[in-house]
């Protein structure tokens, strides 16, 4: 038997038009970045609407990076996520405070994996998200060393693009795989071919 389809998170949405075709792509997640460094963040009025476009069936993620609890909770209720990404150092309460309102994706990266992933995995609600050490820079993580440490049920991000992304899910078997920087015509604007190419990419290596 082979192994079952990671699920598929476009992250960077900033548009309902990007978000109705990323899910008639067959996305099964749209990320939507509410952290202020980033060039990809969008309000809480757009991630709402897109999100609307979309439908209830796939999942609205609210993305964070060193905000604190009431902004998280208040921005993730205003766009109406289904749940939240969480990066940055964050302590347990914390993530278990989101947790008892959302589903939580808690990023890692590589050299927290050992000692931190246990921890979260603990935690009811979480699961696990490894990305490189500058999300959303493009570069991938050498998956081959991370083989033999990677958790299961754990999602891969980092530097995935159509060209690449079987490759990394037969090295890793992730639960679900992330892509941005390179699924764009611009940021914060996403090239459809590009979107379509990785999602073809993701089925065809589990098939």
């Amino acid at each position: 038997m082979s192994d079952p389809t990671p699920r598929i998170k476009i992250c960077g949405t900033t548009s309902i038009q990007d978000a109705v075709h990323a899910a008639q792509a067959g996305a099964d997640a749209l990320g939507f970045i509410f952290a202020p460094i980033s060039k990809r963040r969008v309000s809480a009025a757009v991630a709402r609407e897109a999100g609307l476009g979309v439908g209830p069936t796939v999942a609205r993620v609210g993305v964070f990076l060193d905000q604190n609890l009431d902004e998280v909770l208040r921005l993730s209720e205003a766009a109406r996520v289904s749940a939240v990404q969480l990066h940055g150092p964050l302590s347990g309460g914390f993530v278990r405070a989101v947790a008892d309102f959302y589903p939580v994706l808690r990023v890692l990266r590589p050299a927290d994996l050992a000692a931190e992933g246990p921890l979260w995995q603990a935690v009811p609600g979480v699961t696990l998200m490894l990305d490189a050490p500058q999300p959303g820079g493009g570069v991938p993580l050498d998956w081959d060393r991370l083989q033999d440490t990677f958790p299961p049920g754990t999602w891969l991000a980092g530097g995935l693009g159509p060209w690449n992304v079987a490759g990394a899910i037969r090295v890793l078997r992730p639960a679900g795989v992330d892509a941005v920087s390179h699924l764009e015509a611009r940021p914060g604007v996403k090239d459809p071919a590009k979107v379509a190419d990785f999602i073809a990419a993701v089925r065809g290596a589990s098939a």
